[in-house]
C-alpha cells in the first residue's frame, strides 16, 4: 500500500483521511440521532441541543491545544502558530475538553440528569472511523508507532517495520464496545455508568499506547498526552475505586 492513500474522483485526488475524518462525524452524529430517537432522553431536548454545542466546542478547542502541546517547542518555531494550533489535534484532548464544557453547560442549565450514556457507542463507531483514516495516512498523520520486529509490523511509508498503532486502537475499540455491549446484557448500570467506564477504558489504553509511539516526553518521562489521561483519570476517581472494591454499586438496583 502506498500511503498516503488517495482516492480519485475523475481529475481529482482526495486524501482517504479527509474522507474518513469526514464521514467519522457524520455517521457517528447520525447513529446519535438514530439511538436518541430509539431510547428515553431524560434530558429535555433544548438542554441536549445546547449539551451538544458545548461538546463540540470544548472537544474542538482542547484537541488542538492538547494536540499543540505534544511537542511545545515546535509550536514555539512554528512560522504560523495559529496554523500549527489548527492543524494539530488529539481525540484525547477532544474527549476531555468535550466533558469539561458539557459539565460547565449544564451548570448553567442547572441539568443534573447524566448525559454521557448516549454518546458512547456514536463515539466508539466515530473513533474507529477515523482511526482507519489516520492509518490510511500512514507516516504522514502522527498515530504511527515505532519502529518493531513483530510479525505483524508494517511498513506506513518510510520503509521502516513500525508498530500500527491506528490499527491497534481500531482493535481496542471494537473490543470495548462489545464488552460494554455485552456487560448492559445482563446489567442494568447506573445512569452515567456507560460513559464513565469508555472514559476510563480509553484513557487507560491510551496512557500505555503512548509508550510505543515516537513522542516528546515532558515530564518525568511522560508525554502531554499521558499526563492528560491521569487527569482524566483522577476525574473519575470515585468510579475507578468503585469499578475495583465495589462494582456492584455501579449497578442501577443498586442506586
Amino acid at each position: 500500500m502506498k500511503y498516503p492513500v488517495e482516492i480519485g474522483f475523475g481529475n481529482v485526488r482526495v486524501s482517504a483521511h479527509f474522507i474518513l475524518e469526514t464521514l467519522a462525524f457524520i455517521i457517528g452524529f447520525r447513529y446519535f440521532l438514530y439511538l436518541k430517537r430509539k431510547q428515553s432522553d431524560p434530558i429535555p431536548e433544548s438542554n441536549r441541543i445546547w449539551i451538544i454545542i458545548g461538546a463540540a466546542f470544548g472537544a474542538f478547542l482542547f484537541s488542538r491545544l492538547l494536540g499543540s502541546l505534544e511537542d511545545p517547542q515546535a509550536w514555539a518555531r512554528a512560522d504560523n502558530p495559529w496554523l500549527y494550533f489548527y492543524a494539530n489535534k488529539t481525540i484525547v484532548g477532544g474527549l476531555l475538553g468535550g466533558l469539561l464544557f458539557v459539565e460547565i453547560t449544564k451548570m448553567f442549565l442547572k441539568e443534573k440528569s447524566s448525559s454521557g450514556d448516549m454518546f458512547t457507542y456514536p463515539l466508539i463507531l466515530a473513533m474507529i472511523i477515523g482511526r482507519l483514516g489516520c492509518f490510511s495516512a500512514g507516516i504522514y498523520e502522527p498515530t504511527f508507532g515505532i519502529a518493531s520486529s513483530l510479525p505483524w509490523a508494517m511498513d506506513l511509508g518510510d520503509g521502516i517495520l513500525r508498530h500500527p498503532v491506528a490499527l491497534y486502537e481500531i482493535l481496542f475499540l471494537m473490543l470495548l464496545w462489545f464488552s460494554l455491549y455485552s456487560l448492559e446484557k445482563y446489567t442494568l448500570l447506573a445512569m452515567g455508568v456507560r460513559f464513565k467506564l469508555f472514559m476510563i477504558a480509553y484513557l487507560m489504553f491510551r496512557f500505555i499506547l503512548e509508550f510505543i509511539k515516537p513522542v516528546h516526553p515532558l515530564v518525568w518521562s511522560l508525554t502531554t498526552i499521558q499526563l492528560a489521561c491521569l487527569g482524566g483519570l483522577v476525574y473519575y476517581y470515585r468510579t475507578l475505586a468503585l469499578l475495583f472494591y465495589n462494582p456492584g454499586k455501579l449497578a442501577m438496583h443498586e442506586q
